[in-house]
């Protein structure tokens, strides 16, 4: 296909008008994926890696994917990991669960059985949201995913229990794209609301889950967003930077303050994996923030763990994240990634739930952040966990990583005070405290 003729088919396929005229920039843009020596280097080692141990090789992904969905997309999932024996097959294999249960919720509708239908919509974006990850890229097969997923978001917000609304959030001469989810029952007045910033390979659309979602069901409004860098904002031209994640905060929140159902003395913010760096530095640009939880950390000042040492996906993912394909030019870009300079400025409650043999994000440098804030923190810990927070006894005996969170973070809006302390789970489940 030309490149006439993709961006018409990219302005057809698109969730709206500003979305369509975005992925024009954005098309023109990113012709070249990118990659990385490793990558290339090790693709046969990478095949084998996910033959011998599955698709989540490098982070649970089919579980944090899963969660959301319910317990009738545990089906789906058992399939895909079957099915996936090596990189190539991890986009087909979730787009193909995706057109399955887009024709199912097609279905149900047309049955008149809108409960089935949303369920099936909501799976449905999960899916082609998953099948987006290996294309490191803004060409048409990626795009086709992107505009298969807002279509079948869209269509679950149109059925869902409580009003989900899409939002285009202006930043600089572009946007930052986002869903805002109000509570079921809402009927008016001011509600608290968090700003979830999802991690490096998660996306806006999973960051509510489908049923008993854990800020819906405590009354809190959700504006769940692609910042920079993340999603579908590359494909709309915004890329990962200092300074545009430093800029995202005031952005977001002016946007907040302009909607009526919001208490503009509750905003939170919580991020989870990348999100956990990507919401500091908003939180810390962005004074009117009340409160912040970040869960499995990604705080290694310049990242070269995660770049240098992990699976070479994500050094290559973080690459188009940022609009590079010179390594060596990224690799310089990679040493301003730090909360050094930042986190100083942070004045409200602040949260953050590591684990304790994190292999993407040594623990030793989210020790030293929040040894050198100055704002109420709390730091929790848990034993023998990996950098995603959970799946070990510390957590399934103690606090449960997501509820914990939850419980903190709505505290904090209604104003509860917290003591800055140190938490270790040990494996018992039992929490050993000590002051900060």
């Amino acid at each position: 296909m030309d490149r006439r003729r993709f961006i018409r088919s990219v302005a057809a396929a698109g969730a709206g008008a500003t979305l369509a005229v975005s992925h024009r920039v954005a098309c023109a843009e990113a012709e070249i994926a990118a990659t990385t020596t490793r990558f290339s280097q090790q693709r046969w080692a990478l095949d084998n890696i996910i033959r011998a141990n599955g698709i989540d090789w490098d982070q649970p992904r089919s579980i944090y994917l899963s969660a959301p969905c319910g317990v009738e997309a545990n089906a789906d999932f058992a399939a895909i990991r079957a099915r996936v024996q090596k990189m190539a097959d991890i986009g087909p294999a979730f787009e193909s669960t995706a057109k399955r249960r887009e024709a199912k919720a097609r279905a149900a509708e047309a049955d008149g059985n809108a409960v089935t239908a949303r369920d099936n919509w909501y799976m449905a974006a999960i899916h082609y949201g998953a099948a987006e990850w290996p294309y490191d890229d803004s060409g048409p097969q990626h795009v086709e995913l992107h505009n298969k997923k807002r279509e079948c978001f869209a269509n679950y917000a149109r059925l869902a229990d409580h009003k989900i609304e899409a939002v285009s959030i202006p930043f600089k001469t572009k946007s930052i794209p986002g869903w805002f989810h109000l509570p079921p029952g809402y009927s008016g007045g001011k509600v608290p609301v968090v700003i979830a910033v999802p991690g490096m390979d998660s996306f806006k659309e999973v960051n509510v889950a489908l049923a008993n979602d854990r800020w819906m069901q405590r009354g809190v409004a959700v504006l769940s967003i692609d910042g920079p860098g993340q999603y579908e904002s590359p494909l709309l031209g915004v890329y990962v930077s200092m300074q545009n994640w430093i800029e995202a905060g005031p952005a977001v929140v002016d946007w907040l303050s302009h909607r009526p159902e919001i208490d503009g003395q509750k905003i939170g913010v919580s991020g989870a994996s990348f999100g956990s760096f990507f919401g500091t530095i908003l939180t810390a640009n962005e004074p009117r923030i009340s409160a912040t939880a970040v869960i499995s950390t990604c705080l290694e000042p310049g990242c070269r763990t995660i770049f240098e040492e992990a699976s070479p996906t994500f050094k290559k993912r973080f690459m188009w994240m940022s609009n590079f394909t010179d390594e060596p030019k990224f690799d310089e870009f990679a040493k301003t990634l730090t909360w050094e300079g930042h986190i100083e400025k942070i004045r409200t409650p602040y949260l953050v739930v590591a684990g304790e043999a994190d292999e993407l994000s040594p623990l030793e440098h989210t020790e030293r952040m929040v040894r050198a804030m100055s704002c109420p923190r709390q730091l929790v810990i848990y034993a023998d966990s990996r950098h995603s927070v959970g799946n070990v006894p510390a957590a399934n005996l103690g606090p449960f990583p997501p509820t914990l969170v939850a419980d903190w973070l709505v505290a904090r809006l209604n104003g509860k005070p917290v003591s800055s302390e140190r938490w270790f789970v040990e494996a018992t489940g039992r929490i050993v405290k000590t002051a900060l």
